[in-house]
């Protein structure tokens, strides 16, 4: 199978590295049933709201992108998550300010299999177990292609893998940074009838915005200032197989009705040409927003999101899949260099990987088994900057005014995103490539977040 990547650095060469075909995986399917449950906001200001789930996990917070998204703001953004499990449900406090109270007692891990009622902040939210079970299909092993997993979750999406990779179905990969969408992908071209023809990966938001166009679609020469050749684009490269495009929530608006065009007739047209060139592809695209709230706030349209969504597969992250964590630090130590073992990771390191939250998921993992394998007596993960309280946010027992919700949220997250790009930016020397490293997130995503608060970058320019 061949691999085709696009440079961020230079946008004209292309990275090409093969790699040997897996083994289809022996199909063997079980089942998990899970209890179906509902919610029902029963007091607060988004009093009313309710959601039934079955074996998804449910997040809740004051967050847009949140599945259950509130308006309270003494509810953190990302303040927990409500998962069905096999008998009842789950509730994880996920670092919240005003925490998770079940009458006078604060959760922070818990699992009932009655009915309960939570409170979060001045929210009110009444969890009932219907009494339905749902079942859920599992593939059997603790691998799928590239992906490694033997928890319920991952095997619940080996199994949705496994019965979508022989289609042509075009797929939307959910998912947070680090948790393994490209694997996904590559694992869904394996897996299926193209993995002999071309696998071909462009990242969204790695490429500027004035050359996007160009490296989907290609260009004929002449066509611009600099366009010195004819150039095919990624999806000409990718005839025949699949096409990956990571981050397509970071697609420019006015390039979203092309792609559109090229999806629906199956041909695209270079920059500087009039005529069209057929192109047969599979679509796979990832994320790590929520197109459909994107679509609600205008950022996304409509027709693409549904049009590369025929298939949706969300990875789980790995604070979801603790189970996987020996497997897949055992994973890394044979990558290592001298390979390592398992039984060389001291049981005060494994109490520290185990009580972490991984919000780096997967790809933060790797990066804590190669400095233990470096540095083992300097394994401790970098510390992230405390999330500050809002302004208006109030603890659950004071009476204090609050401010207007709007104000709150804006002045809140304006506040966190100024106090978070001093602190990374100080420990990196104002290096960016290495705060975003520190950081977990892309060097692209922490760009913008230093040109929309440009006044820190002044200050660290200063003082550097």
């Amino acid at each position: 199978m061949s691999v085709y990547a696009i440079s961020n650095s230079e946008p004209e060469a292309l990275y090409v590295e093969t790699r040997p075909r897996p083994l289809a995986p022996v199909l063997e399917y079980s089942k998990r049933e899970y209890s179906k449950i509902r919610l029902l906001v029963s007091h607060g200001p988004d009093a009313g709201l309710t959601r039934e789930i079955s074996s998804s996990t449910l997040r809740v917070g004051s967050a847009p992108d949140n599945d259950l998204a509130l308006t309270d703001d003494s509810v953190s953004r990302y303040h927990c998550t409500i998962e069905p499990v096999a008998r009842g449900v789950r509730i994880r406090d996920e670092g919240s300010t005003n925490g998770v109270f079940l009458g006078g007692m604060r959760v922070f891990d818990a699992q009932f299999d009655s009915p309960v009622q939570l409170r979060l902040g001045e929210t009110r939210i009444d969890i009932e177990p219907l009494g339905e079970r749902v079942a859920r299909a599992q593939l059997a092993g603790d691998r799928f292609c590239a992906l490694l997993g033997r928890s319920p979750r991952m095997r619940e999406l080996f199994a949705d893998l496994a019965r979508i990779a022989p289609t042509d179905l075009s797929v939307l990969i959910e998912g947070e940074t680090g948790s393994g969408k490209e694997l996904v992908a590559e694992s869904l071209h394996a897996a299926s009838d193209r993995a002999d023809r071309p696998f071909v990966v462009f990242d969204c938001s790695s490429v500027a915005a004035s050359l996007v166009e160009s490296e989907l679609f290609g260009h004929e020469r002449g066509a611009f200032t600099g366009a010195v050749a004819s150039r095919p684009g990624v999806f000409e490269q990718a005839n025949g197989g699949s096409i990956f495009l990571d981050e397509l929530g970071e697609l420019p608006r006015d390039l979203q009705p092309k792609l559109l065009r090229v999806l629906e007739r199956r041909e695209v047209r270079r920059l500087g040409s009039q005529s069209t060139i057929p192109v047969d592809v599979r679509l796979i695209a990832a994320t790590n927003r929520n197109l459909a709230e994107e679509v609600r706030r205008g950022n996304f349209r409509e027709d693409l999101f549904f049009r590369t969504a025929t298939a949706v597969v969300r990875v789980p992250p790995l604070r979801d899949r603790m189970d996987d964590l020996p497997l897949l630090v055992e994973h890394f130590l044979d990558r290592a260099c001298p390979p390592r073992r398992v039984e060389d990771v001291p049981a005060e390191v494994w109490s520290l990987f185990e009580a972490h939250r991984w919000p780096g998921n997967v790809r933060e993992l790797c990066n804590a088994v190669q400095r233990f394998v470096a540095t083992p007596e300097r394994v401790l993960l970098p510390e992230r900057a405390p999330e500050p309280a809002a302004p208006g946010t109030r603890a659950s027992n004071e009476s204090t005014p609050l401010t207007p919700l709007r104000r709150a949220r804006r002045e809140a997250s304006n506040a966190f995103e100024r106090a978070y790009l001093a602190s990374v930016l100080s420990r990196s020397g104002g290096n960016v490539t290495r705060a975003a490293a520190l950081a977990a997130v892309s060097r692209q995503m922490l760009q913008r977040l230093l040109r929309k608060h440009a006044a820190v970058c002044a200050r660290m320019e200063r003082k550097n």
